[in-house]
């Protein structure tokens, strides 16, 4: 992932200005700073589901911010996974069920889905929730299932924007180390904004924003 004099603007705000940096494949990168710096906004960016006033961004080498809005669509589902602070499960639906939903949206059938789905969760320890829907889940359980559904269709990358957030501390460390897990297991690059001090030390580079610009 290559971000390039990214700014971005909001009538007479700006959010971001000139932010430049790169990610490679396989690295676990966080991204911190105070209220208001413009984590989110770039993380946002990055993800594709903003654009930057000013600015390039490539995944896996495809210029995104030169894509016409369907075409991003599809690349979004196809290359991207998010993680959400609020896990954003679908509550009628079991874990497996929403953990397939983006590999259905791709035009993946049912079964090779359910049976990805049901691989990914075995994995992340959900063997036995397979079934379960998010209401019979704990917090830690829920936020398992949305980073297994994140890693559905093999993406570039999982961006998460305050994954731990709402967990407590035991639920918080558990979910920090399985993405080092996964990205030793599968070499998956994630992009993380965290306020956590202790996940930011751990990832393999931080980079601190301050007034919506990079101080390294």
């Amino acid at each position: 992932m290559e971000v390039n004099d990214v700014s971005r603007r909001f009538g007479e705000l700006t959010v971001l200005r000139s932010v430049s940096l790169a990610v490679s494949k396989g690295e676990v990168v966080t991204i911190t700073g105070p209220s208001g710096a413009g984590k989110s906004t770039l993380l946002h960016i990055l993800g594709t589901l903003d654009r930057p006033s000013e600015g390039e961004v490539r995944v896996g080498g495809e210029l995104v911010t030169q894509l016409n809005d369907a075409r991003l669509s599809a690349f979004r589902n196809r290359h991207i996974g998010f993680v959400f602070q609020f896990h954003h499960l679908l509550p009628e639906f079991t874990s497996v069920e929403n953990v397939s939903i983006p590999a259905f949206i791709a035009g993946e059938s049912r079964e090779k889905a359910q049976q990805r789905a049901v691989e990914l969760l075995e994995k992340l320890g959900l063997g036995q929730r397979l079934h379960h829907k998010p209401s019979e889940l704990s917090g830690g359980e829920q936020q398992r299932v949305a980073v297994a559904r994140a890693l559905i269709n093999n993406p570039d990358v999982v961006l998460a924007d305050e994954p731990s957030g709402n967990l407590d501390t035991n639920a918080a460390n558990q979910l920090h180390q399985l993405f080092f897990d996964l990205r030793s297991s599968m070499q998956q690059t994630f992009v993380i904004v965290t306020h956590n001090p202790e996940l930011a030390a751990q990832a393999d580079r931080t980079i601190h924003l301050t007034d919506g610009r990079v101080v390294e």
